[in-house]
């Protein structure tokens, strides 16, 4: 007999109408199921392995916006903007500065570079710098798109921002301009950039030809170098597909780490089905976070396994994952964190906390270190051998492995997107979770990208 979980609600892929749901473990792996009364059964696959899971979840005190922006009417995921009865604060804001791009991938959270595509202009990003202070900013900020790098005026945008009090800038982008023009990277780092949030799915061109349309490891490596020229640190960020690139899994880490300490970290993104599709996409062209952890297991040879791997302070527990780790001159790895055991008997986070600590953590370990100019005390304090080379080690070559599992209409978890902590800015003057902003039926029709408001969905 199937076990229920626990209880939630989700919405329908068809009409995108809100209905109940709950976790149910089948066998070995955790499905949502849920039922439309216009349009049947639904059931898609969100973890698998059934005893990681309940030892994965843990609780959380909720934090509700100081100053929410949007009324309570119709209840979520329609009310966002944020309304009152969302469950955590910002902790970071895509500003997605236009809707150009220089690549046409089939996997695009954006829907980038259709015609018509236009730019946020300087005036309109202003407006939005000072809405992100009223509604309790500073926060981390991304520059997304399309692909921000199309326009000329980023470092502008950047210094805009600096000149408002925001201090962390992450630019998403796929790379092209940046390998080829590293001065237009020069002038983001003069302008204020903290990281670059490099698109990297994988270490041969084979798996960018079937995701990207193109051959792209050469351009990916030359970001790489240019940004460690200038001291600029890097995120590795592949969108992961199985069967075309969760083998490649490993030798991505190990790129990365041989590429340290410029390359931060590598935060992974299981692929999530926006847009058009008239057909539930199958359960096997989903990976899930403990799939994703053990793969990292197997294939470093065990030396990063499972248990170095934690749930979120900020996001929803089955949002993501984190590790924390420290690169040792012999190459071994020292982890930092490590997997819960009994999450559920844990003291419950405070969400507005956890934001703040992910703030502060993406702010220090994403960018590139700094180096020392003058360390009198550590100098003459006795020495503690690997201790010693530890805590230098952890400031100079800290590393992080994550994973974000966004949602689609198939596996959308209210109790979830409650608990978004990533935000867009909507043109419309909204912050959006990033899954209800991205959210879109089996035709590809949204409930908040290119709409006024959801009002074609609930009357």
């Amino acid at each position: 007999m199937p076990e229920v979980l626990s209880t939630t609600e989700s919405v329908c892929p068809e009409c995108l109408a809100r209905i109940s749901a709950r976790r149910v473990l089948l066998g070995e792996d955790v499905y949502l199921q849920k039922e439309c009364p216009q349009h049947g059964h639904f059931q898609t696959v969100i973890w698998r392995g059934g005893e990681s899971f309940k030892n994965w979840v843990r609780p959380k005190t909720p934090s509700f916006p100081a100053n929410p922006a949007t009324p309570v009417k119709h209840g979520c995921p329609y009310d966002c903007g944020l309304c009152a009865e969302h469950r955590q604060h910002t902790c970071s804001v895509l500003l997605e500065v236009t809707g150009r791009c220089d690549l046409h991938c089939p996997v695009c959270f954006a829907d980038a570079g259709n015609a018509g595509a236009s730019d946020w202009t300087m005036a309109e990003i202003a407006t939005w710098y000072e809405r992100l202070l009223a509604q309790g900013g500073p926060f981390n900020i991304q520059l997304s798109g399309g692909e921000p790098c199309v326009r000329d005026d980023l470092p502008e945008i950047i210094r805009l921002g600096r000149g408002y009090g925001f201090t962390f800038f992450q630019v998403n982008t796929n790379g092209l301009r940046l390998a080829r023009d590293p001065a237009y990277l020069a002038e983001l780092q003069k302008a204020g950039l903290s990281t670059v949030f490099l698109q990297f799915d994988g270490t041969d061109d084979a798996i960018y030809r079937q995701i990207r349309g193109r051959d792209l490891l050469e351009k990916k490596q030359e970001v790489i170098e240019h940004c460690r020229r200038l001291g600029i640190g890097v995120v590795l960020v592949p969108t992961l597909i199985p069967k075309i690139n969760t083998a490649d899994i490993g030798n991505i880490l190990q790129l990365a780490l041989e590429n340290v300490p410029t390359v931060r970290g590598v935060h992974f993104q299981p692929v999530s089905y926006f847009g058009r599709y008239p057909q539930q996409p199958d359960d096997n062209a989903r990976i899930t976070i403990p799939e994703v952890l053990r793969e990292l297991e197997s294939q470093t040879g065990g030396k990063i396994p499972f248990s170095a791997f934690a749930p979120p302070g900020c996001e929803n527990a089955l949002c993501s994952f984190h590790g924390n780790f420290v690169l040792m001159p012999q190459g071994d790895l020292k982890a930092l964190t490590q997997h819960p055991q009994n999450s559920c008997n844990c003291k419950p986070i405070v969400a507005a906390e956890g934001a703040a600590r992910t703030r502060a953590f993406v702010a220090q370990n994403w960018s590139a270190p700094s180096p020392i100019t003058d360390l009198p005390m550590i100098a003459s304090a006795p020495s503690l051998g690997e201790w010693d080379t530890l805590l230098e080690r952890k400031r100079t070559h800290s590393f992080f492995i994550s994973g974000m599992a966004f949602q689609d209409a198939w596996n959308l978890d209210l109790e979830r997107l409650r608990d978004c902590c990533i935000h867009i800015a909507s043109p419309d003057g909204r912050l959006i979770p990033f899954c209800a902003y991205n959210l879109t039926d089996r035709e590809g029709r949204s409930l908040y990208r290119g709409q006024i408001s959801p009002s074609h969905i609930i009357g």
